[in-house]
Parts: C-alpha cells; structure tokens; sequence
C-alpha cells in the first residue's frame, strides 16, 4: 500500500504544540514547560507610542479565537490605523520571553507590531535597518521590551528560545522578535 509522505505529517496543531513545549523546555526545564504547555497564556502589554494597554489571555488549550481581534486591534499599524492578524507563534515568543525572565507578570511594552506597507516604505526612507520585505508586514514581529528586564537580557533569553529571528537595538532600547528563520543581528 502506498502512502502520501504528506500523510505521515503530523498537524498544524500538534506540530505548534510540540514546538512551544521544546521552547519552554529549553526556557523553564522539562517539568515546568509541561505545565505551562497546558495552563492558559496571559500577556499584559502596554503600546510604547499610544500609550493604550491590554491585558488579555490568548491560549487556553489551544489559542482562543476570540481574544485574536483584540490582540489584532492592539498591535496594529498606530500611524495609519491599519488592523492585521498577528500571528499567535509571536505572541507565544513575547509569553516565553517573560516566563524566561521569571517575570511571567511583567508588561511587555510594545514599540511595533503590524507595519503596514505604507509605513514600512516611509521607515525605510528615514532610517537604517528597516526589511524591505519586515515580517511586521505579514503580523509576524514585534519590537519590544520587558518591563523591569534590561533590553541584553531579553535578547540573550530569545536567544536562548532559539526561535525566529532576534534583533538587538541597543540605541533604540528594544528587541525585535518574529517568527521567521532562526537568525539574530
């Protein structure tokens, strides 16, 4: 009997499982991270340029759908207002950062989310190290700190998650995240 390869791949589901539970394996120990694979994810984030705040549980089981357009809404585009799916791996990757940090309570304060197109080309003309082609524009990146954690530190601790891409601006006092290729810069 012939098989499809395509059929011996597990789901999308279980694959996202697997991996958040490898990274909090790596970030809290294997018994802590089988835990917290189970228990809901709570992420209070304050946005650095509007000053609006959220404090919304996105993953109880299983990401709950309905906390999405809120998490969607907050992390939009501020300069033009456009809205976005953002994607949950990097929600998950800003949740890790903070159980890692042993400040699972701390505020995330967000310096950019979804950038829509517009504003990516307006960055790039103004500044340096701006993506032309940013996973902010498909809702797979944010920039951000951890309230009471020093910007190093939270890059050595997404380091250490060893997911997507991880970028130091120590000028500009924040780390950008994204669910892309492991890479770091």
């Amino acid at each position: 009997m012939s098989r499809n390869p395509d059929d011996l791949l597990p789901g999308r589901r279980a694959l996202l499982r697997a991996g958040t539970l490898s990274l909090l394996a790596l970030a809290l120990g294997p018994r802590a991270a089988r835990a917290a694979a189970r228990e809901p994810r709570r992420l209070r984030m304050q946005h650095t340029h509007t000053g609006e705040r959220l404090d919304v549980v996105y993953f109880d089981g299983e990401v709950l759908p309905g906390a999405l357009p809120e998490v969607n809404r907050f992390l939009r585009d501020f300069r033009t207002g456009d809205v976005h799916p953002i994607d949950p791996g990097v929600l998950d990757t800003a949740w890790a950062l903070a159980a890692a940090a042993d400040r699972p309570r701390a505020v995330v304060e967000v310096v950019s989310g979804y950038r829509s197109p517009i504003t990516n080309a307006l960055l790039r003309e103004h500044g340096s190290g701006v993506a032309r082609h940013s996973l902010h524009l498909e809702g797979r990146a944010l920039d951000l700190r951890l309230a009471g954690v020093p910007t190093a530190r939270v890059r050595d601790l997404a380091l250490a998650l060893g997911r997507g891409g991880v970028g130091y601006y120590a000028a500009s006092d924040f780390v950008h995240v994204d669910t892309g290729r492991p890479r770091a810069w």
